[in-house]
């Protein structure tokens, strides 16, 4: 199964994956514990603060409302030299409950009846010129005010939470029984599937305006609390992607008619499964995280295509798998899925797109150059970072948790599987997936590799159970394929 990058939290401590389980849980408690220990003193803090806040936050909002009365906007599009694809924002048809009229702009709080309201983000309050005051005068400036987790009790719901970039420069697929035409088809997922959204980020990406927008969502949804020139300087670093869709890109007389994928996750499942030839049988192959596959050729298969990971997913990988893992299973023409998490994410990108060491105490325990874990001929051109609406889409129209709703809401994310095999789902025209968590799976170890039998263990920040429901949605809605054993 997919990695559980909280260490320690209420309920449970980190399951073993290597030989050692003294030295697994010294070498995670500092990288993946500080998440935690920041939310409680944040959200101690914020309860002693509340009184203090309340009558600012009344001014504040009140000026906000005046702001909002004189019309409302859209984020601007974005702009940029060189950009080749139509790129537009949209709500689309997703049934919505009614709600008051409040401003689109990214400022704007949509109204809460659960936590703090956070007061509007406001740059400007301008007073209107009177006939009797035609002078020009300096606008009144109020400091803007940045945005915290601790400062909400629950997820913030914004008005353009469910608002994506979109990409209409894509091919269109050939294939009669593609994802996307099950998916127009279906009752459900008709006013939920995004075919056209913008997948991967680049340059063309990242303005100002952006920033403030995605500054609105905690990472990896957006960039609440990260450092705007770390930000900035990565992704400025990412050559603009011609095509979204790189496998519809391919030339059309190269490509099948119907592209097939198999999405491969690490579940226990697999052991035994016999199930290597049907996964190379496939046109692409998707892996994640730690996917061993020397010795499990049989049921894992060989090919790999795509691997989908986060920084720390990957190196922590190659750290307790030892030999088992001592390089990243890739193909010939192969790319990689990176899921920015945060700023370590951030760091250990730079100084692997840099080819230089990252900076102390962001995974650099687990070696200290990035690049040293990728093949020689590594490229950009290859690599594919996911874009932070993507990923807020997918949670907020698929993997939607309860906890979310909690205070410990900023705890939760999908796994990194979930996120590879949704982003499969917007590749592919026939997805099959092996290895994902199914009904009973109480019966098979946490991995396929487990020379040990260990029981999954449900994590915080992690929601298995809803993953599961909507996998077996999709499989019985015959939109993908899902590896059963009974």
């Amino acid at each position: 199964m997919p990695e559980k990058d909280i260490q320690k939290n209420k309920l449970h401590t980190v399951p073993v994956h290597g030989d050692s389980s003294s030295q697994l849980n010294v070498m995670l408690d500092t990288d993946s514990n500080r998440l935690e220990q920041d939310m409680v003193k944040r959200m101690a803090a914020d309860k002693g603060e509340a009184i203090e806040e309340q009558a600012e936050n009344k001014k504040v909002i009140s000026a906000s409302n005046k702001t909002q009365t004189q019309g409302k906007s859209a984020p601007p599009a974005l702009t940029g030299k060189g950009a080749n694809a139509k790129t537009i924002y949209q709500d689309q048809a997703k049934p919505k409950p009614k709600k008051a009229s409040v401003s689109t702009k990214p400022s704007a709080l949509r109204p809460s009846t659960k936590g703090k309201v956070h007061p509007s983000l406001q740059v400007r309050n301008v007073a209107t010129p009177t006939m009797q005051n035609v002078t020009t005068q300096a606008p009144t400036v109020t400091e803007k005010r940045k945005l915290k987790i601790a400062d909400f009790k629950s997820e913030p719901q914004w008005d353009f939470e469910d608002r994506y970039l979109l990409d209409n420069s894509s091919s269109q697929s050939r294939c009669p029984d593609a994802v996307r035409a099950k998916a127009a088809k279906s009752a459900w997922l008709r006013d939920l599937f995004l075919p056209n959204i913008t997948l991967f980020i680049d340059r063309r990406h990242f303005n100002h305006s952006e920033w403030e927008r995605l500054e609105h969502f905690k990472p990896p949804f957006g960039f609440m609390e990260l450092n705007y020139s770390l930000v900035k300087e990565v992704i400025m670093m990412l050559p603009p992607n011609p095509y979204q869709q790189v496998l519809l890109a391919n030339n059309s007389r190269q490509r099948p008619t119907c592209i097939s994928c198999a999405v491969v996750g690490n579940g226990g499942i697999l052991n035994n499964s016999g199930m290597g030839q049907e996964i190379d049988s496939h046109d692409y192959v998707f892996r994640v995280s730690g996917a061993v596959i020397k010795g499990y050729e049989k049921d894992v298969g060989t090919k790999t295509s795509f691997y989908g990971f986060t920084a720390y997913s990957l190196v922590a990988s190659i750290v307790t798998l030892g030999s088992k893992f001592s390089k990243i299973p890739m193909g010939k023409v192969s790319q990689y899925l990176h899921f920015l998490e945060g700023t370590r994410d951030y760091e250990w990108l730079k100084a692997l797109l840099l080819n230089k060491n990252v900076r102390k105490g962001f995974l650099d325990q687990y070696g200290p150059r990035p690049r040293d874990r990728f093949s020689k001929d590594f490229s950009l051109d290859n690599y594919l970072v996911i874009h932070p609406d993507f990923l807020r889409y997918m949670k907020n129209r698929f993997l939607r948790s309860k906890s979310l709703d909690k205070s410990y809401w900023a705890l939760y994310r999908p796994t990194t599987g979930a996120f590879l095999l949704l982003t499969a789902l917007h590749l592919c025209d026939r997805v099959s997936a092996y290895g994902f968590i199914t009904d009973g799976y109480q019966k098979y170890s946490d991995h396929y590799y487990d020379k040990e039998w260990k029981r999954l263990i449900f994590y915080t920040n992690h929601d298995f159970d809803l993953e599961r429901t909507v996998w077996k949605k999709l499989h019985d809605a015959n939109v993908m394929k899902l590896y059963q054993r009974s």
